[in-house]
């Protein structure tokens, strides 16, 4: 089973739980391969005299070490945003073996950023080493769990299947529910990889060995038990034959050689000596031809002697061919496959989001990619944006809601307009909600909005000053204490703070006469005009003439 777990080329020479992994553990270095393990010395000083030595370079180590730590606790305590310092902690904490502050450093990374599928086995190794009971098997599962989540990565599954099979040994002890356990985990791993045209075929291997172990415990007089295995066993050939993926003809060769196995326990209609059945057989056939169409594309992708911009390009035409196939899961996967190599590709989120969101409209699994895209890239105000049209789409609660602003607001992104944009979308939010639905929650009201106006006017009035963004916001925010707070006095108070800050904004004055007017409140919209009739509005040309409005209306 680890033999057909394993990605080719990646081989785990230190066991987990050996001497020898728990020295690279401590110290950070693998041992040297062929090293004496109690080594004496031939020089002329003795060993009294290595031991020293050896004594004063640890202490120096470790002090140097200690230094290290202190710095980078230190910078992740004023930058806890700061990605390259996470990593540096907590390679540093695996060195040391300080396990418990590396546990806690790895949640704390975890928070903020999606962790490398190498920095999820690392974890899990690590706690595998020095936890073997029920509640550690627990935790590390739990660990692998939320690995597969972050970044589509086959080895990564292939080693969270395995750990929870373990062994062979292991399976003929299993109970019915750890066996059903086992069947739900290979199909959340097929669901999540199995359509990968490259690695995909590891986990369908995997599976079918897996029930082929199964059918190895069953009583051999147990002759409807052993259909019934057979049968599973069967379905798995017979749906991984029907997917492009690599080595399909060695697929189909093991398959018939399999049926051959079982031909005097089960009657096969087949079409040829082979002993195919004709559905399957043209099941393969189609998907051969897919795998056929798509053999250039993955090229492509895999190459090593290109750029990263040029790969991209080349993630991208693969994308509009499986777009253009129609089949919304083979989409997603590579979509998959192009964000573990490009997780910092803003456009590439943004374009995968859009899919989604055409696509699937809204659900889950649109939602924990979102999810994804602003911890990868938090820096683009878009994603935050349509990460909260998402929630609100998908009904979520007030609180998960306000807890994605209150995220989004942390970030740092490259425009002021970025900022503007969320504040409103939330406003947007809260208001439709109030408006049209049915059930509101307690914690719902129009003081929240309020409360979100004034926090993006204090927010955004040093760098939105004498602006149409800012004008725009106490426009938007003066209207809404008329229809639901139906408070007017609020209402003014909105544009006469206004004025005090953009006083010499033409278009401020403008829309407080225009809701006035609106109202039919004719002396206060003259009251208005007459305490902006000797003002100078740049760029009007009011400011050369004296006694003039730049802009009249009848009342």
């Amino acid at each position: 089973m680890e033999e057909i777990l394993s990605l080719e080329g990646e081989t785990d020479s230190i066991p987990p739980n050996s001497a020898q992994y728990q020295e690279t553990i401590v110290n950070g270095n693998p041992p040297m391969p062929g090293a004496a393990q109690n080594p004496t010395s031939t020089g002329s000083d003795g060993p009294d005299s290595d031991c020293e030595s050896g004594s004063d370079s640890d202490s120096e180590d470790e002090v140097e070490q200690n230094l290290q730590l202190q710095t980078l606790e230190a910078e992740l305590s004023s930058n806890p945003c700061n990605y390259e310092a996470h990593v540096q902690y907590i390679r540093l904490l695996r060195k040391m073996g300080a396990i418990e502050k590396l546990r806690l450093a790895r949640e704390a990374m975890s928070e903020l950023f999606p962790l490398t599928p190498t920095m999820w086995q690392e974890w899990a190794k690590d706690e595998a080493s020095i936890g073997t009971g029920p509640e550690a098997v627990h935790a590390i599962e739990k660990i692998y769990q939320r690995g597969v989540l972050d970044y589509l990565s086959v080895s990564l599954w292939c080693e969270y299947l395995s750990f929870v099979l373990k062994s062979e040994e292991m399976v003929r002890d299993c109970s019915s529910a750890d066996i059903s356990k086992a069947r739900n985990l290979f199909e959340s791993a097929l669901t999540a990889a199995g359509l990968h045209v490259a690695e995909g075929m590891k986990i369908w291997e995997a599976y079918r060995d897996f029930e082929q172990t199964i059918f190895q415990t069953i009583d051999p007089s147990d002759i409807q038990a052993k259909e019934k295995q057979i049968q599973r066993i069967r379905t798995i050939f017979h749906r991984q034959l029907s997917v492009p993926l690599v080595n399909m003809r060695s697929t189909l060769q093991a398959y018939s050689a399999w049926e051959m196995e079982q031909r005097n326990d089960l009657a096969v209609e087949s079409s040829d000596l082979d002993g195919v059945p004709s559905h399957i057989a043209s099941a393969y056939q189609r998907a051969l031809e897919g795998y056929n169409a798509r053999v250039h594309l993955e090229e492509q992708i895999l190459r090593q002697d290109m750029s990263e911009s040029e790969k991209l390009q080349q993630y991208m035409i693969y994308l509009k061919f499986e777009q253009s196939s129609g089949d919304p899961a083979r989409v997603q996967v590579l979509y998959e496959r192009a964000i573990a190599d490009f997780p910092l590709s803003s456009d590439l989120w943004l374009d995968y989001t859009r899919y989604l969101d055409k696509t699937f409209k809204g659900g889950k699994i649109v939602r924990e990619v979102y999810c994804r895209a602003t911890k990868n890239c938090p820096w683009v105000g878009e994603l935050w944006v349509r990460y909260l049209l998402c929630l609100e789409r998908g009904n979520a609660s007030e609180k998960e809601l306000a807890s994605v602003f209150g995220k989004s607001l942390q970030c740092t992104f490259s425009t002021i307009d970025e900022y503007l944009d969320l504040f409103l979308t939330r406003v947007d939010g809260l208001r439709r909600r109030l408006l049209f639905t049915t059930e509101v929650e307690d914690v719902l009201n129009y003081s929240l909005i309020r409360e979100t106006f004034q926090n993006a006017s204090d927010y955004l009035l040093q760098h939105l000053k004498n602006t149409d963004g800012l004008v725009h916001l106490h426009g938007y925010w003066a209207r809404l204490e008329l229809s639901l707070g139906t408070d007017l006095v609020a209402a003014r108070g909105v544009w006469e703070s206004l004025l005090r800050i953009c006083g010499s904004m033409l278009e401020a004055w403008q829309g407080y006469i225009a809701m006035e007017i609106e109202l039919g409140h004719i002396n206060e919209a003259r009251s208005l005009y007459k305490r902006c009739y000797s003002k100078r509005f740049p760029g009007t040309g009011s400011e050369n003439r004296s006694g003039h409005l730049p802009f009249v209306v009848t009342l």
